[in-house]
């Protein structure tokens, strides 16, 4: 991040933040934030306890305004109709920015672009970019965007459809496939855990995810943006983001 952005985004997080500090509940009550801890690495839970991407960042947000985090298990479906209905005072667990959302709950900036990706195997030099897998085998789960989206973008591709995640990335791995098309968390969490992959850096698609709050509590929203662009701001965001989304983390 350049000195301008770096600026700009610590004097945004600090008008945020004293604009939330005036506010009744600001001090001192616990934040209760909902999620459904299935999907790692945003949010899941291992050894026993909760963990991930999301997770840390909503501990750090927490941390920054100054309340305790209480978590609320939940099934993904029941996300946005538990936060309308008050349950909860936020959403966080991997929830892309829809307009259809946008009609019943507000959200905080986007905090983080997911969408397709490319995975191929670590020393492959022929595949280097998306275009590149143009004729090449490449390996799809079935019943995900990725069939159709690289059908419709990458004609000449030969499609291996496969039923489970794992097979995917194993037929990339035992050279059956030369690429695998799928989901970046997913991808990431693969490269994180077992190695042998690698993520091409550049995206196929990207959908923005971000934290679902309530139409009538404006000033957590402002609040929480204002603590994401500290974190930014400070480099924490970057830390955290580098943990769970970088080719050599493990």
């Amino acid at each position: 991040m350049n000195t301008r952005r770096t600026l700009v985004a610590a004097a945004l997080a600090g008008l945020a933040l004293i604009g939330f500090a005036g506010t009744a509940q600001a001090q001192g009550e616990p934040l209760r934030v909902a999620t459904d801890a299935t999907f790692p690495p945003m949010e899941f839970v291992e050894n026993g306890k909760r963990t991930g991407f999301d997770v840390e960042l909503v501990e750090a947000i927490g941390k920054t305004l100054g309340r305790k985090i209480e978590w609320i298990d939940i099934d993904f479906k029941g996300l946005v109709p538990g936060l309308i209905s008050k349950r909860f005072d936020m959403a966080v667990s991997g929830i892309y920015i829809t307009d259809e959302r946008k009609k019943v709950v507000d959200f905080t900036v986007p905090y983080y672009a997911g969408g397709l990706v490319v995975m191929v195997k670590d020393g492959n030099t022929a595949i280097k970019t998306p275009a590149d897998i143009n004729g090449k085998k490449v390996s799809v789960q079935v019943g995900t965007k990725s069939v159709a989206y690289t059908k419709e973008k990458f004609p000449q591709v030969q499609l291996m459809e496969v039923e489970k995640n794992q097979e995917m990335f194993n037929l990339v791995d035992i050279g059956r496939a030369d690429a695998a098309v799928t989901g970046k968390p997913a991808a990431y969490q693969y490269v994180r855990t077992r190695g042998g992959l690698k993520v091409l850096p550049e995206q196929i698609t990207t959908e923005e995810y971000g934290m679902a709050i309530r139409k009538d509590t404006p000033e957590l929203t402002k609040a929480v943006n204002g603590a994401i662009a500290k974190l930014k701001a400070d480099g924490t965001y970057a830390q955290i983001e580098k943990k769970w989304f970088s080719a050599n983390a493990k």
